[in-house]
């Protein structure tokens, strides 16, 4: 499995944007470069924001190269999901996602990590985690870091898995990695 599909990927936007989904696919499985993406995290300032009280709130984030849309569920106490799940996870859950709700306001640098989503044919972000960041220095940091990662990680395609051959010689045994 490609760690990638499983971590949150750091992305600009327009990586984000150009993310794709094919038709065989898992629909919560979306590819960058051939490579699985289902979570990402990205940064820049909230340049839109619309709350619908016990709802959602939906909001856009703005990198400089791009904009992308988020939500933040808040309807934790009507949703058929979350009635299956214990009422005092619901209720943590339900107050971390009011909390970051509150702090997502227009103009506000944030950092936002979720799931990759589609409604109605958009990309989204399905925000699992929010926060403001006081440093304006970290749009900056975020920027390199997304680079260095494209060239490093992102970008590089991976190798098959190295097989592990067992040895046989003169009553012992050992591993030998090829």
């Amino acid at each position: 499995m490609d760690p990638m599909q499983t971590s949150h990927v750091k992305l600009l936007a327009f990586d984000f944007l150009s993310l794709t989904q094919t038709p065989t696919s898992d629909p919560n499985l979306f590819f960058r470069k051939n490579r699985p993406v289902s979570r990402v995290e990205t940064l820049g300032i909230v340049v839109s924001r619309d709350l619908i009280p016990d709802k959602f709130l939906r909001f856009v984030i703005d990198d400089g190269t791009g904009c992308i849309p988020c939500i933040i569920w808040l309807n934790h106490f009507n949703s058929p999901y979350f009635a299956r799940k214990n009422p005092s996870d619901v209720r943590v859950m339900a107050d971390i996602a009011n909390n970051q709700a509150m702090q997502i306001q227009l103009g506000v640098l944030a950092r936002v990590r979720g799931k990759v989503t589609v409604f109605r044919g958009v990309l989204q972000i399905t925000v699992l985690d929010a926060v403001v960041e006081r440093d304006p220095n970290m749009e900056i940091l975020h920027w390199l870091d997304c680079v260095k990662l494209a060239r490093q990680c992102y970008n590089v395609k991976l190798k098959p898995a190295v097989a592990t051959k067992s040895v046989v010689g003169e009553g012992s045994s050992s591993s030998v990695m090829r």
